[in-house]
């Protein structure tokens, strides 16, 4: 499988959040100022955990999608496979879950949407029967 190249620098294994992935991934801090945007680079089968961002008023999360084929699902809803240009808006309380196609390197921006006492809660893995039903 050939890797592409970033439009943004790749940074370092994302080592801080290795366990709430299945496969490698990096994260490059773009801003921690005001907004937090993270480039985030999956190899072909890597994704997170299900997951929720909390706030009592505001945050979420926004995909601004870069590079290769993913995907993103919330909880109970069908997947949606990922371009790069496509974009991806995550309410605060809505459990889903990123990552790259099985076949495809992927990346997106992670912006977090500012609120008020924002916290990630982590859940469970994607089940490997559910994601390699995807194409």
């Amino acid at each position: 499988m050939k890797e592409f190249a970033d439009v943004f620098p790749r940074g370092g294994a994302n080592t801080a959040y290795a366990r709430y992935f299945v496969g490698n991934s990096w994260l490059n801090m773009l801003s921690t100022e005001g907004v937090l945007i993270g480039n985030v680079t999956f190899e072909p089968g890597c994704r997170n955990n299900w997951h929720t961002h909390h706030a009592a008023k505001g945050g979420g999360q926004i995909l601004l999608c870069t590079a290769g084929r993913g995907w993103y699902q919330e909880w109970g809803k069908p997947a949606r496979e990922l371009h790069p240009g496509d974009v991806a808006h995550i309410p605060a309380g809505v459990k889903h879950w990123h990552g790259a196609a099985k076949d495809s390197w992927f990346a997106h921006l992670a912006v977090e949407v500012p609120g008020e006492n924002v916290k990630n809660e982590w859940h469970e893995p994607v089940s490997n029967e559910d994601y390699e039903k995807l194409p």
